[in-house]
């Protein structure tokens, strides 16, 4: 009898919410922005120039750069040394089509710095152009200086290209295989973040129809009529099917969007558009001080077979079926753990307003698992990355951050199995204060009022 009160509740929390407006106009639409996301950014960097070239007239008094000033799509180099400066400068003031770029004379340390004049802004990739081919020229320059024969050769013969390749020793009858810690960090970071995000939305989710069903007398008939456990089981499960639904058909929709926009639009204008993204990130992440070339040692060489090789034994190395079942069982027990308290909490108050103080308790320790999930990235098998994948209110980022890099069975079980006892109790106390609270009305409850609610007999 328990166990079809218990369906009963959940046919009906399904059945209300998929009928709601906000939730076909969400569904409908959110797949429709997450699409954009991905091709808008892409189609305005494809169709990003204007089609306008820029004319740069070039002083070079260091006498070393013009040489190495190479035209190119938008911009156009022209030689005005010996030109007076100011009749440049006018030129460019009446036409924003032209720009003036004054070359300095080399300084005590042979370098040079540029001066950039022109009637209209100039957008920051073609700086990133004019300031790395006078980069080139300036070390050219130093390199001929020391007057060193070959010294091209010398200098492409003695740069180091060192890779490190890891392997995992097992024994079966392969014995090793390539291991890629990059790989590891990505799986981990991609599956500890959804999980995290989808808890915080489907918990967020569970409170607010908490709190809107506060104005609706229908839920005093429900509360008379079951137990707390089972009126929170129905309610938590429930709206998990409604998020999990959603989710399915975001999924769904998303990729059949991608896939229309692609042909529509074309495929090489997504490529172009993803191509010149790629080296606006790349300017913009060298600009910083980023060092790209260990950024390209990390990953795989196109077209360089035995970077190839390696990347897909790496790949073959991780057992992807336990981590989309871990991830399945982990993003679960999560959601269920902590949607049981997000629930308590929407019973507890009239609006979303007051949920704050209440819910802070809740979502620091999942900020928390957030923080130590990328300590574990680089320590995976330290005291405190194994602690947090076993308390429960961490282990569903942690674990998964965690599960790449090979997870003795006995800790996977432990986890689970404290994961599921904690998620039934929790599930039992909030159910205890949801029954009150759901009935309370027109006051702020304290956490003096929850205890009290606690000792209240069925």
């Amino acid at each position: 009898m328990g166990k079809n009160k218990i369906s009963v509740i959940i046919s009906r929390e399904y059945s209300i919410r998929v009928k709601k407006k906000s939730f076909i106009l969400t569904t409908i639409f959110a797949p429709i922005l997450m699409a954009a996301i991905f091709v808008v950014p892409m189609l305005i960097a494809a169709y990003s120039e204007d089609g306008n070239t820029l004319t740069v007239k070039v002083s070079d008094n260091s006498g070393i750069v013009m040489p190495y000033l190479e035209s190119g799509g938008p911009l156009l180099f022209e030689d005005a040394s010996g030109i007076n400066i100011d009749t440049l400068k006018s030129e460019a003031r009446s036409d924003e089509a032209v720009a003036v770029l004054i070359i300095s004379q080399l300084d005590s340390n042979k370098n040079v710095s540029l001066s950039l004049y022109s009637g209209k802004q100039i957008n920051a990739d073609n700086q990133s152009r004019i300031r790395s081919m006078a980069e080139e020229a300036v070390e050219e320059y130093k390199l001929e200086s020391y007057n060193i024969p070959q010294l091209d050769k010398i200098v492409e013969e003695i740069k180091a290209d060192v890779k490190i390749d890891t392997f995992l020793i097992d024994d079966s009858s392969e014995g090793e295989k390539a291991s890629k810690v990059e790989i590891y960090m990505v799986i981990g970071y991609i599956t500890s973040f959804l999980i995290y995000m989808f808890i915080f939305m489907f918990g967020g989710m569970v409170m607010r129809s908490v709190i809107d069903e506060k104005s609706n007398r229908i839920v005093e008939v429900i509360v008379s009529s079951v137990k707390p456990f089972q009126l929170m089981m129905g309610k938590i499960i429930g709206v998990a099917a409604v998020g999990l639904t959603q989710f399915l058909i975001w999924i769904v929709l998303t990729l059949v969007l991608v896939a229309v926009a692609i042909p529509l639009f074309g495929p090489e204008e997504i490529m172009q558009g993803a191509t010149v993204q790629t080296d606006q990130v790349t300017a913009i992440m060298e600009n910083n001080g980023v060092d790209m070339d260990a950024v390209s040692a990390a990953m795989p060489v196109a077209g360089a077979e035995s970077g190839v090789e390696s990347f897909i034994d790496a790949l073959s190395s991780i057992n992807f079926t336990q981590i989309i079942l871990c991830f399945l069982v982990y993003f679960l027990l999560g959601y269920l753990l902590y949607s049981g308290m997000f629930a308590a909490v929407g019973s507890a108050v009239d609006n979303e307003a007051d949920t704050q103080q209440l819910s802070l308790p809740i979502t620091v320790p999942l900020i928390v698992g957030l923080f130590i999930m990328l300590h574990t990235f680089q320590y995976p098998d330290s005291s405190l990355s194994f602690w947090a994948s076993i308390i429960p209110f961490t282990s569903p980022m942690v674990m998964m951050a965690r599960i790449a890099y090979g997870v003795p069975l006995w800790e996977l079980l432990l986890s689970i199995s404290l994961l599921i006892v904690t998620f039934l109790f929790l599930t039992y106390i909030s159910g205890k204060i949801y029954r009150t609270g759901i009935l309370m009305y027109g006051k702020k409850a304290s956490w003096k009022d929850l205890s009290k609610w606690l000792k209240y007999k069925d």
